[in-house]
């Protein structure tokens, strides 16, 4: 056991270090705002969902806990149908028609659900990854990415975005080793949204992701309240208790 311990704490700073990878930027998350809530709901909907899943969700959790009625819903976010021709009904799981075969055909590997995502990769990643797409010609899309290098997935929000191009610096290590550190972004081809205008729809995007991987989140955190308050006033109580049992003893 003690071997065991000894290992886990040799191998968690490289593992720390293996994944912390570029500098994240900070994702503007507010689980309390219905409206960036919505407006994230509609574009995973709209751009994401050709290719990524979100299996363990419902499309009906999603109207109910962000205010929203099923036939908006429906009529925003539900673009698939089934097999008798008619619409997904609003309590379907949102499931996508690509198969695992044919994403690892197209793009190199099979295409990762989306439903806890942002408890996998986190917040900050995953808007670090959207804004930091980048030109390069040496990968099979045109594209790579500074979160993610070498990624496989093209980006798919370029319209939106533009096209960027990275700038890189070459920094020195104290071994004299060079290597290359990515500075800034500069935008090769305008999109049709202005820099600032796209961050925010990223910062939407990501502020439903964190909400899909864990619905009960705003729910949990004030339960907790209560029940730290419980705690604290049953220590008390069980102090006292404690106080009369052993009284004649001290």
């Amino acid at each position: 056991m003690k071997k065991i311990f000894a290992l886990f704490f040799i191998a968690f700073p490289a593992m720390v270090m293996a994944n912390s990878g570029a500098h994240l930027d900070h994702a503007p998350i507010d689980l309390t705002d219905n409206a960036s809530l919505q407006r994230g709901a509609k574009s995973f909907a709209k751009y994401c969902m050709g290719c990524h899943g979100a299996e363990y969700m419902r499309y009906n959790r999603i109207a109910r806990d962000l205010g929203m009625t099923e036939a908006e819903v429906t009529e925003s976010m539900i673009f698939t149908r089934d097999k008798d021709g008619e619409r997904t009904k609003p309590g379907a799981l949102m499931k996508v028609a690509m198969d695992g075969d044919f994403a690892k055909a197209a793009f190199g590997t099979k295409v990762p659900g989306l439903t806890v995502i942002a408890r996998a990769r986190g917040a900050d990643w995953l808007y670090t990854y959207l804004r930091t797409f980048y030109q390069d010609d040496s990968r099979p899309t045109g594209m790579n990415n500074i979160a993610f290098p070498k990624v496989g997935m093209p980006n798919v929000l370029w319209e939106l975005q533009g096209i960027q191009k990275a700038v890189f610096e070459t920094e020195t290590d104290h071994e004299g080793n060079a290597k290359e550190v990515f500075e800034k972004m500069e935008l090769v081809k305008p999109g049709t949204m202005s820099p600032e205008e796209y961050d925010a729809f990223a910062a939407d995007l990501v502020n439903f992701l964190v909400y899909m991987g864990e619905p009960v989140q705003l729910e949990r955190k004030s339960l907790g309240v209560y029940v730290l308050a419980f705690l604290f006033f049953f220590a008390i109580v069980a102090y006292m208790l404690k106080k009369e049992y052993w009284k004649d003893v001290h």
